[in-house]
């Protein structure tokens, strides 16, 4: 097995893991769990498509790195790439990474948005960052653009977005073992 062969079956488990908690969490009725997982299904997509806009080498470099449990550093450097430049990446080629990302990981971390069944999470994002995630729930999910977004108004979203990261990230992990570079 290739060490992207190895990188993309641990990809795939993670996913589908990923997925199956999802969907117990939601059936729960654990929402801000589901937008934990619904975070790291993110992580997994941003470090594919930060690998996709890498040439060959570069992307190989980073796999070991991966395999070896190493934090990710530039070829012959110590520059460590972070999951912001991550982000950044993917929202400049999609435009929404950026706000889901920021969403997801105030759940992940205590913040006041741990407290979405008294208080409204969406009130601590700035208005560029709510709008960038309803035009994408709108374009995406069939969101009403009339709607306030809340945990309320959101949850029954929750697991077409899953299901929509999930597949796309499946997607994307064909492209990296087709080793196919700066396609998205």
């Amino acid at each position: 097995m290739t060490t992207t062969e190895q990188f993309c079956r641990i990809l795939r488990e993670r996913s589908a893991e990923h997925l199956s908690a999802g969907r117990l969490l939601f059936a729960n009725g654990l929402y801000g769990q589901v937008v934990s997982i619904l975070r790291q299904e993110l992580d997994s997509m941003v470090r594919v498509i930060f690998l996709l806009n890498q040439n060959l080498t570069s992307r190989q470099h980073f796999i070991i790195q991966t395999l070896h449990n190493e934090k990710w550093t530039l070829p012959n450097t110590r520059t460590t790439i972070t999951d912001r430049h991550m982000v950044n990446l993917a929202d400049n080629l999609h435009g929404w990474t950026n706000s889901v990302y920021k969403l997801g990981c105030a759940f992940i971390h205590l913040s006041p948005m741990a407290d979405y069944r008294n208080e409204n999470p969406f009130n601590q994002l700035s208005p560029l960052e709510l709008n960038d995630i309803l035009q994408h729930l709108h374009n995406y999910h069939g969101f009403p653009l009339t709607n306030t977004l809340s945990m309320g108004s959101v949850s029954p979203y929750l697991l077409q977005i899953l299901d929509k990261v999930f597949s796309n990230l499946d997607y994307y992990i064909h492209y990296l073992e087709a080793g196919r570079t700066g396609v998205i």
